[in-house]
């Protein structure tokens, strides 16, 4: 894992090189063919950090470093390679970055609660913010890693109903799944893990779906 997100981080240093030296075709096909595999291994890291134990500082590190650098480069510019992160969000930032950095901040540090509120304060600031999707699901993934398995359900369906178009909707369709499991709902669980694989059966989400029924299958549930 280590190893593909230094490979990553090598193939993303070259694209922001290709800023300055390419025109803006081929940009364009050399960001679409990074951000494919970004996505892909930004919900890898997601599970390492947040479900898998004993997951370690520098996937949490790496993951907060491609977050930010591939926000920008969907918004058009380029984020440093070593991307700070604030770790203080007691109060608003200067604009909808800063906040979302500022939230992000907590949540890599492992402060839950703090996260969830700014995350939640975030979608209700900037309700047009092009990383809104984003803080809906955080916020929701903030409730579920503290086990508040009942408000996380609705946070994730939030992210379904309210951003049809966002990224996150795999993992927020996989995270209800989840959260029906733990609320031992497991008729709904398995639904929802089904729909994942039928509507995005190439992604990470739909393996990891298929993992849990099977794990469900062998316990009888």
């Amino acid at each position: 894992m280590l190893l593909k997100l230094t490979e990553l981080e090598t193939r993303m240093l070259q694209v922001e090189r290709v800023l300055e030296n390419q025109g803006l075709v081929s940009l364009l096909t050399e960001l679409q063919q990074v951000r494919g595999e970004l996505g892909e291994l930004r919900n890898q890291v997601e599970t390492l950090t947040f479900e898998a134990e004993g997951a370690g500082n520098r996937q949490r590190d790496l993951y907060v470093d491609i977050d930010s650098r591939l926000n920008a480069l969907e918004r058009g510019g380029v984020a440093p390679l070593a991307a700070s992160v604030e770790s203080a969000a007691g109060s608003p930032g200067v604009n909808d970055r800063d906040d979302y950095k500022a939230a992000f901040g907590l949540l890599e540090e492992g402060r839950y609660a703090e996260a969830g509120a700014a995350f939640s304060r975030f979608v209700e600031m900037y309700p047009q913010s092009s990383l809104v999707d984003n803080a809906q699901y955080w916020f929701a993934e903030a409730l579920y890693v503290e086990r508040e398995f009942t408000k996380a359900l609705t946070e994730f369906k939030s992210v379904v109903d309210n951003y049809p178009e966002s990224r996150k909707i795999p993992d927020a369709l996989l995270k209800i799944g989840y959260s029906h499991f733990e609320l031992k709902q497991y008729d709904q669980a398995r639904a929802a893990l089904q729909n994942v694989i039928a509507e995005h059966p190439d992604s990470t989400a739909a393996r990891l779906a298929g993992q849990r029924l099977e794990r469900m299958s062998g316990e009888g549930r």
